[in-house]
């Protein structure tokens, strides 16, 4: 790759921290952060995540034997704290004799004793931050890093926006623990001037989507590449008698569907035809399977297409590397132009 300067220096402590040569993370995607594209990532010169999701302890275990057999670069495994398997894969990677590099925490938010137990293992743990409370507790914890993730980004979302964690948050913690910003990121533009703010490197997941040696059916790339951002919705809560986990993905048939259930079920409940636990479980039932739907079986209509509001800045699949050497170099040009626009110093 080409030299990227001014880049190298900002990203000096995410490039130590995660013992590679660009802090730019693959986000953990489940049914698409599989082995061949964590690998890729690894060789290219950036940094990528497992997804445990909740995945048996032996499944788990064969891809971090995969990763390991691809690349000999560092990885991390992403932990979903809400996962039924969540506790086992905790003891499963405990009990590795190799230890994984990193972990991960994800979904929920964990426990003190369990980011003990990761680290007492070697390995380096990042958590998710997506109000200042929560950064302000998990660097108490004892999380060596944090993953600023604001509300645009695909997947399980928090409420608040990167914009407004940037300045609760980055500005507040950079110096504490690396930072890395994710949700909405999707140029080196917007890199150059997080990494200028003190974050330590970034995280993206749509746009490692579509990329050339993802697996991702071609159905679910095409759909994001036509996609706006005003398409990557979240998903509603029309009562908080039935709870909705709030999940970003394209507008699709399936969502439209997801509403009238809701309405249904609400409905049953207030004429006790139904219970709410009843309600709550049909309700939690309708999306099972359905991110594997679209994105393994090109079910776009039906399936859940996850992806961020930054799709709205992708219509093309490049290869991984393409990647890599436009955020860097579209950053390395940002800088240029910010340096000339300050001039000399006086």
């Amino acid at each position: 790759m080409k030299q990227y300067p001014t880049m190298d220096a900002l990203m000096k402590r995410g490039r130590e921290f995660l013992q590679v040569r660009y802090p730019i993370i693959c986000g953990a995607m489940t049914w698409v952060s599989e082995p061949d594209l964590i690998a890729t990532v690894c060789n290219a010169g950036a940094f990528a995540c497992i997804a445990g999701g909740n995945a048996p302890v032996e499944i788990l275990k064969a891809q971090i034997e995969a990763v390991r057999a691809k690349t000999e670069k560092p990885f991390a495994v992403n932990l979903i704290t809400i996962a039924p398997a969540y506790r086992a894969q905790i003891e499963m990677l405990k009990s590795l004799p190799e230890p994984v590099p990193y972990v991960v925490f994800a979904g929920s938010f964990p426990r003190e004793k369990e980011i003990a137990e990761i680290k007492t293992t070697g390995a380096k743990v990042m958590c998710f931050a997506s109000t200042e409370s929560i950064a302000d507790r998990m660097i108490r914890y004892g999380a060596d890093a944090l993953i600023l993730e604001g509300c645009e980004s695909g997947g399980h979302i928090g409420h608040v926006t990167t914009t407004v964690l940037l300045q609760q948050v980055l500005l507040k913690y950079a110096k504490q623990v690396p930072i890395f910003i994710a949700g909405g990121v999707a140029t080196g533009t917007l890199a150059a001037h997080v990494l200028l703010m003190g974050a330590s490197g970034i995280q993206m997941g749509t746009r490692f989507v579509m990329t050339e040696e993802c697996h991702a059916h071609p159905n679910f790339k095409e759909y994001l590449a036509r996609a706006n951002a005003r398409d990557a919705v979240s998903t509603a809560q029309f009562d908080p008698r039935l709870p909705v986990v709030s999940v970003r993905a394209i507008r699709n048939r399936g969502t439209l569907e997801f509403g009238k259930l809701q309405l249904e079920l609400l409905r049953r409940v207030e004429s006790g035809a139904m219970t709410r636990q009843a309600a709550q479980e049909e309700l939690e039932r309708f999306w099972v399977g359905a991110l594997r739907k679209a994105a393994i079986d090109g079910d776009v209509d039906n399936g859940s297409v996850m992806a961020g509001q930054s799709v709205g800045l992708v219509d093309k699949v490049i290869p991984v590397k393409a990647l890599l050497e436009e955020i860097l170099s579209d950053g390395e040009a940002e800088l240029a132009r910010v340096r000339d626009l300050l001039g000399p110093a006086n």
